[in-house]
């Protein structure tokens, strides 16, 4: 499982690194509007679809993500389209997360698929736009979600139930602890503070220069819950379907979805708080 693992990870940084580091970022928004194509599939096949209507899925968000990168979209200033969906997030995360698993098969499967199409395409264009603001500030933002998740984890197994004895959200992820939750948040506010002072062209250091500190340590919470409430969201969809994994799509690591969920409410947020 680890040579296979490992594999699987050689491959996609050689494919995601040349693309990332391209000096134009037409390269880069095409190898992750294929990603979300991926995952688009991987969400009509964990909400009962057939294969063929799967495909379809995926190709409708394809179509709309090829048509914001036609007419450039991520140009513009979207700051209302990032609040509505800061604020869906919140709203939607925070009600399906009070009530688990068993609510989400009782809600109309073609909402079900168009939530998921737009969230995907949303994060996408999230995604291109943080590359047209530089390679710095969006590896900045993909970092806030990988460290954090690292932190978790150690925190998590090191620490997990010696102060909270409650679980993070056990009819979820059993497996999350409060404890982890802190380790995340701890790890992005050090990562944080020391890379808004060594640069300014990353998302910290563009949010304490425009709002202050306090504003940041604030906004580094709200960034950290939600890459969690991402990563619930997800478990939450895969356990309604009685899955363990998205899809099989990347051997190792499971689906795609599986690998970008924490990513989905955080790239747009971030997106909204640099636009405020």
């Amino acid at each position: 499982m680890l040579k296979t693992r490992i594999i699987t990870a050689v491959v996609l940084l050689a494919v995601l690194l040349p693309a990332l580091f391209y000096p134009q970022p037409f390269a880069f928004n095409v190898v992750a509007m294929v990603l979300i194509g991926a995952a688009a599939w991987e969400w009509g096949k964990l909400n009962g679809c057939t294969q063929f209507d799967s495909i379809l899925i995926a190709a409708c968000a394809l179509f709309i993500c090829a048509a914001a990168l036609f007419i450039k979209s991520f140009n513009y200033q979207i700051t209302l389209l990032w609040l509505i969906t800061g604020a869906s997030w919140v709203l939607a995360g925070g009600w399906l997360m009070a009530r688990g698993p068993s609510v989400w098969l009782r809600i109309p499967k073609s909402l079900r698929l168009v939530a998921g199409i737009f969230a995907l395409c949303l994060a996408w264009l999230a995604l291109a736009q943080a590359r047209e603001r530089g390679i710095e500030f969006l590896l900045s933002v993909l970092l806030l979600v990988w460290v954090a998740d690292i932190g978790a984890y150690i925190a998590g197994r090191t620490l997990g139930g010696r102060f909270f004895k409650n679980k993070l959200a056990s009819s979820i992820s059993p497996g999350k602890t409060w404890e982890g939750v802190w380790g995340a948040v701890v790890s992005v506010l050090v990562m944080g503070i020391i890379w808004a002072n060594a640069s300014a062209d990353n998302l910290f250091a563009q949010i304490s220069s425009r709002h202050g500190w306090l504003f940041f340590v604030v906004a580094v919470l709200f960034l950290v819950a939600m890459s969690v409430v991402g990563d619930l969201f997800e478990s939450l969809v895969k356990r309604a379907a009685g899955v363990k994994d998205s899809s099989r799509l990347l051997p190792g690591h499971g689906g795609v979805l599986d690998r970008v969920d924490a990513l989905l409410p955080t790239l747009p947020l971030a997106m909204m708080l640099v636009s405020l």
